[in-house]
């Protein structure tokens, strides 16, 4: 249906179910700068409202996507902050489309990790094949902090991803954190050059190129990532572009999420992340909620809060 995919942002439940990849690429085009992804980390415990996921309190609070974080696929069942759902039921629940972060390899083994498995949301072969049948409907490449995941990993991983994956699996992927081994995309002391990066991920199959946000990050301006949002969408026409609001800035108060989302809407890009550092695995709901009413305003964010079983 790619030709009719309707907008994200104004999808109903029945639109999403009817989408693949492809369809949800466009989609998140048309929504012009205004998609909304929330980030929920799995490990930190069952969530923040006793009886509901963080999955379902962000998707009530005006989320248009959902990336899950440190999902272990070693053992799917061992993911407190899904509650004993699968990934198949939690989608279920919220409709909106619900995706996996995994960790790229390197050269070493995943650093021991006392608070979770690192192995387990490593994307090794059967583990991008895995979330492609456990439903994810895209995944996001990168490393978690202190994982020594390398730009050129991500790399390697977006071409492998794509190869076992099919055209179909919407594929994110860049460097927006973990600035110290390696500084992000965007930032001027950076050694490579970050459009050159840039394009090696799309010529590797990257459908969304991630980057920090401005006013989130330390040292990176609208500017900067405005000209590389730029680069993304000339370079190969459709691709989209991602910012991400977090190190930490995620669980500020809601003013300042109001001034950073529209820092993040200059830059052009498509899809506005906000990160899960903040209480039992996610933000705080308004401050998810105050992002969704500054990129898109009140009607669309009450659209998406009520539409969950249209």
């Amino acid at each position: 249906m790619e030709k009719d995919a309707k907008r994200l942002i104004s999808a109903s439940k029945t639109e999403l179910e009817q989408m693949n990849g492809r369809d949800l690429k466009l989609s998140i085009l048309k929504s012009e700068g205004r998609v909304v992804m929330g980030q929920h980390l799995l490990f930190a415990g069952q969530g923040l409202v006793r009886g509901v996921t963080n999955t379902e309190l962000m998707a009530a609070f005006g989320a248009d996507m959902i990336m899950l974080n440190t999902f272990n696929l070693n053992d799917p069942a061992a993911n407190p902050g899904m509650q004993g759902l699968s990934l198949k039921e939690l989608k279920a629940r919220v409709n909106i489309p619900v995706g996996i972060y995994l960790g790229c390899p390197g050269s070493k083994k995943p650093p021991h990790n006392i608070y979770y498995d690192a192995e387990g949301m490593v994307a090794t072969d059967e583990h991008i094949r895995l979330a492609q049948e456990l439903g994810a409907d895209f995944i996001v490449l990168g490393g978690n902090p202190g994982s020594g995941t390398s730009i050129n990993d991500v790399i390697a991983t977006t071409r492998r991803a794509r190869e076992l994956c099919g055209d179909d699996m919407l594929i994110c992927a860049g460097k927006w954190e973990d600035g110290i081994r390696e500084k992000v995309l965007g930032d001027p002391l950076a050694e490579r050059d970050a459009k050159e990066i840039i394009r090696e991920l799309i010529d590797a199959g990257a459908d969304v190129i991630d980057l920090p946000a401005p006013g989130s990050r330390h040292g990176i301006s609208v500017h900067m990532i405005q000209e590389l949002v730029q680069f993304v969408h000339s370079y190969k026409p459709g691709t989209l572009a991602l910012t991400f609001l977090n190190s930490s800035v995620e669980g500020a108060d809601a003013d300042t999420v109001r001034m950073i989302a529209l820092l993040m809407k200059e830059t052009g890009a498509d899809i506005h992340a906000i990160g899960d550092g903040g209480f039992s695995g996610c933000t705080t709901p308004e401050n998810l909620m105050q992002l969704s009413i500054s990129l898109k305003g009140k009607p669309y964010t009450y659209f998406r809060m009520a539409s969950t079983n249209r």
